[in-house]
């Protein structure tokens, strides 16, 4: 009979494995989650080691592949393998394709190679295989960021983030859905990189906001102290149960300044946004911490796909803004397809006026994931009255 972790290990390998096979959209932590909640007999201290070996094995699948030389290890023979090596100490095998010693994909390694060195790229990809920092933003409706440190210092080890005003991050993962100052609203877990994005957006109190691409309503969240209790935030998503998420969300949070929008209510808000955020589906690249999963189900022509797909998005995004307005592309992705190829597609395309540096991160060692972010201000309405491709 296996180990009772190891049984669990392996039980929830094979099985999310047959749910990404038909499912990709259902993150690891989703599933972990899920499993957890059907398997109440697994302890704290078990669940721990159970997620972390899972995340671990997932982050180093190609490298376990490689060393047990069958090509495509079983689920069976990489756990084996995973509890017997430490997977770092293979990063200075230079027999070993570098590829293969970071464990990712040769054509997503070879894309990152081209952008940056062989060095620049290995080291990048290291990081990605690293557990993800916890971070937090402190709801601006409801208490300071000092406010919510002094708080929080009583009983976990925190600091205040380098670069986001609201950003705090942990010492330590915590569950943050029982800690009471969750349930009052007073923050939300949120990456400093993705913080950034949402400071993006210089809103003004009178202003009409709308998150295109909303899901849970993360950066609409971050958006909503600026406001001021006034202006429109909109949120739209063309998915109703993840926007009821993000209802919930902002009303803990205390926002009310707020509509929900269905793709059907979309056409009366033509040309009516001071700001319009695209935040569009991405390969996920800069938060392969978080869901390492993806890298191993991305392939070149999936991201082809979401390139084109970005591009639609973004027509329909553009519709809604005012001329004059402005509008903000984001991704969390760190490939230059996605991010600073696709800004020139946009300026060849739209008129657009780039406004400031556009924001680039890729994921650093204890601090945020990998974003982007750029933005334009309208130069004319001119193209929405003539042109169309």
């Amino acid at each position: 009979m296996r180990p009772f972790r190891e049984h669990h290990i392996l039980q929830i390998l094979d099985r999310f494995d047959k749910e990404l096979s038909s499912n990709r959209s259902i993150p690891l932590d989703l599933f972990l989650k899920t499993h957890f909640r059907k398997n109440k007999a697994i302890g704290s201290n078990d669940r721990k080691s159970i997620a972390d070996s899972i995340y671990g094995i997932m982050r180093w699948k190609g490298l376990l592949d490689h060393l047990a030389n069958s090509g495509e290890a079983s689920w069976e023979e990489r756990v084996a393998l995973y509890q017997r090596i430490s997977p770092k100490t293979f990063l200075e095998q230079t027999a070993i394709p570098p590829h293969i010693r970071v464990s990712f994909p040769h054509w997503l390694f070879s894309l990152l190679e081209k952008r940056l060195s062989t060095q620049e790229a290995i080291a990048l990809c290291t990081t990605c295989n690293e557990k993800a920092p916890f971070t937090i933003r402190a709801n601006g409706l409801k208490t300071s960021r000092e406010a919510l440190l002094e708080k929080l210092g009583k009983k976990w080890s925190v600091s205040p983030c380098v670069h986001a005003p609201f950003g705090i991050t942990f010492s330590e993962h915590v569950h943050f859905s029982s800690i009471p100052l969750y349930q009052q609203g007073l923050f939300e877990v949120q990456d400093e990189g993705s913080q950034l994005i949402a400071e993006l957006i210089q809103a003004s109190p009178k202003g009409h906001v709308l998150d295109y691409c909303a899901g849970s309503g993360g950066k609409s969240l971050a958006i909503a102290p600026k406001m001021q209790g006034r202006g429109q935030l909109f949120l739209h998503d063309i998915r109703p149960r993840i926007l009821q998420q993000a209802k919930e969300r902002l009303r803990r949070a205390g926002v009310q300044h707020v509509q929900f929008l269905s793709p059907a209510h979309m056409r009366r808000w033509t040309s009516k946004m001071d700001w319009v955020l695209v935040d569009v589906p991405c390969s996920g690249t800069g938060t392969l911490r978080r869901n390492p999963e993806r890298k191993w189900w991305l392939h070149q022509e999936l991201l082809h796909q979401f390139i084109q797909k970005q591009r639609e998005i973004f027509k329909e995004a553009y519709s809604f803004l005012k001329p004059g307005g402005h509008i903000v592309y984001a991704t969390c992705s760190i490939l230059a397809e996605e991010n600073e190829e696709q800004a020139r597609w946009f300026e060849a395309h739209f008129p657009l006026e780039r406004i400031g540096t556009p924001f680039s991160s890729f994921p650093q060692s204890g601090g945020m994931d990998g974003f982007f972010g750029i933005v334009w201000k309208d130069k004319s309405d001119y193209y929405r009255q003539r042109c169309s491709f």
